[in-house]
Formats: C-alpha cells, sequence, structure tokens
C-alpha cells in the first residue's frame, strides 16, 4: 500500500505540472553545446515558451509526454517514495525521536537509486516525445516517436533491451541527489514547523509549508544534474546505440561546463522550478495526507 499511495501521490502532481515538464525540458536543449549568442533563442523565459509552445504547437502541444510521464512517476516515485515510507516506518531515519540529517539523506539517496532505476526507460521516452516539436521551434535532436508504446518498441528494435536504459548513468545521480535533498528537508521542515507550533497538530498546512521550503531546496540541487540528464537522454546515438555527442555522465557535464559555463547547467532554472516547485509540494503533500488517510482507516 506505501508503494501505491506514493505512485498515486506522485501522479496527481504529475497531471497539474506536466506542461511545465515540457517547458523545462525545451529550455534545457535550447542552445545544447553552444556559447551564448551563436544560436537562435526560441524560447526567452518560462512565459515566453508556455506561449510560443502553445501557440505553435497547440495546447496539446503542452501536455506531450502526459503518459509516459504518469507511467513514469507512478513507478519511479512509488519505488521511491514507498522504499523511503517503509525505512522510515523501521525507525530508521530518527536518532533519539530527532530527524537524523545523515540517515534521512542516506535513506533519501537509497531510494531514489532504486526508484531511478526502475523509471530509467519510460523517462527516456518521455524526454523523446517532450522534445518533439514543429520545425521552427525545434531544439535538441528530434526523434519521431507515435507515443510511448512506439517509442518502446522502436528504441527495443533497434538498440536491444540495453538501449531502453540509456542515459541511466544520468538518471541515478539525477534522483539520488534530488530524492535526498528532497526527502531530508521535507522531513527536517515538518519537525521544525511542527516545534513552532504555527498550525494544528495534524494540519495538512504542516506539510504544504513543509513542501515549499523542500522544493527550493531540491531545484536548487538537482537543477545541473536534471540538465545533464536531459541532455544525455535525448542525444542522437549512432547504429551501436552510442550516444553522438556525449559519451557519460561526465563528459557531458564536462562540455556543458566548458561551452557553456556554469549558467549552462543552470538552464532553464525559472522552469525548473516553475515544474520542480510545485511538483515536490503536491506530490508530498498528496503523499502525506493519503498515508493519514490510509492509518485512519487501516
Amino acid at each position: 500500500m506505501d508503494f501505491l499511495l506514493s505512485g498515486a501521490a506522485a501522479c496527481g502532481a504529475c497531471l497539474f505540472t506536466n506542461p511545465l515538464e515540457v517547458v523545462k525540458t525545451r529550455m534545457q536543449l535550447q542552445g545544447e553545446l553552444k556559447s551564448r549568442g551563436t544560436y537562435q533563442i526560441y524560447y526567452r523565459n518560462v512565459f515566453h515558451a508556455f506561449y510560443t509552445i502553445g501557440k505553435v504547437d497547440g495546447l496539446a502541444g503542452l501536455q506531450k509526454g502526459l503518459v509516459p510521464g504518469l507511467v513514469y512517476q507512478f513507478f519511479m516515485n512509488g519505488v521511491r517514495l514507498g522504499s523511503y515510507s517503509i525505512i522510515e516506518s523501521s525507525g530508521y531515519i530518527h536518532t533519539d525521536g530527532r530527524v537524523s540529517a545523515a540517515k534521512t539523506t542516506v535513506a533519501g539517496a537509497a531510494a531514489g537509486v532504486v526508484g531511478a532505476v526502475m523509471g530509467s526507460p519510460i523517462y527516456l521516452v518521455k524526454t523523446h516525445i517532450q522534445s518533439q516539436a514543429t520545425s521552427s521551434i525545434a531544439v535538441g535532436h528530434q526523434y519521431q516517436h507515435q507515443g510511448m508504446v512506439h517509442a518502446l518498441a522502436a528504441i527495443h528494435k533497434q538498440h536491444g533491451i540495453l538501449g531502453l536504459w540509456r542515459g541511466s548513468s544520468a538518471a541515478v545521480p539525477r534522483v539520488s541527489v534530488g530524492s535526498a535533498a528532497q526527502l531530508y528537508s521535507f522531513a527536517a521542515s515538518k519537525e521544525l514547523v511542527v516545534d513552532l507550533q504555527v498550525f494544528p497538530e495534524g494540519s495538512w498546512l504542516v506539510a504544504l509549508c513543509a513542501g515549499m521550503i523542500s522544493s527550493v531546496v531540491v531545484v536548487a540541487a538537482m537543477t545541473p544534474f536534471d540538465v545533464v540528464s536531459t541532455r544525455l537522454y535525448n542525444q542522437p546515438v549512432d547504429h551501436t546505440g552510442k550516444g553522438e555527442l556525449y559519451k557519460g555522465f561526465g563528459d557531458c557535464f564536462s562540455k556543458t561546463l566548458k561551452m557553456e559555463g556554469v549558467t549552462g547547467l543552470y538552464k532553464g532554472l525559472g522552469a525548473s522550478y516553475f515544474r520542480l516547485g510545485p511538483h515536490t509540494i503536491l506530490s508530498l503533500l498528496f503523499w502525506d495526507e493519503l498515508r493519514k488517510l490510509w492509518q485512519q482507516h487501516r
């Protein structure tokens, strides 16, 4: 039930934040491996990207990749948050009744690794589909998938089962860092808000405030890994399945830093917050409330 509740909470958040994921993906691919001023800017900021995608690709373009997005959230966050719930229930993350920074970080990172490996093939397909655009506003490599099932079948046919896990070298650090930052900051913030007695005991506002604090921490820690992950997943590959732009996580990180500077690793930061912020807040709020409801009705 921990896994089901966690997956359901993440899917609920995804329904609201998927358009922001499309915007974030496009902005992270814009100007890939090009220095500032040498490429055409299709998306000036989050709001301009929303307007441009809606105008050129239509409103449906803002919900590209929704199906793989929901499947990814259900399995990745179902496993990640479900695993963490079990670890938390065992009492591991507390020391003398208080949240332990080290233990919570380790538990969050470990749960993140498991979730990242499980969800990597679906994240690969989601990235491909969300980057697909009309040629006049296209950025990054353009795949021609007709849907999630078609994409999975095409990748498997061309590159085998291992081809579905291409890019997972970036997914593991991305999700483990994000998970550790998210779950520790959420647990510590909840404890702080409860100690301050700002809200009544058991109020949903406690989880809401903790989620808002956690969202800032997650975006700051996760964005460079998110940019690298998006680019590794979306890069073109040769007939053997090897990337044509990057050899792996370290290569992508160093090339982006060399060609685009530190700001290149934080491309789409505004879009990242508008996407990861609400998703973190909503998923953690839904997760916390669903667990409380389940405990009350067991």
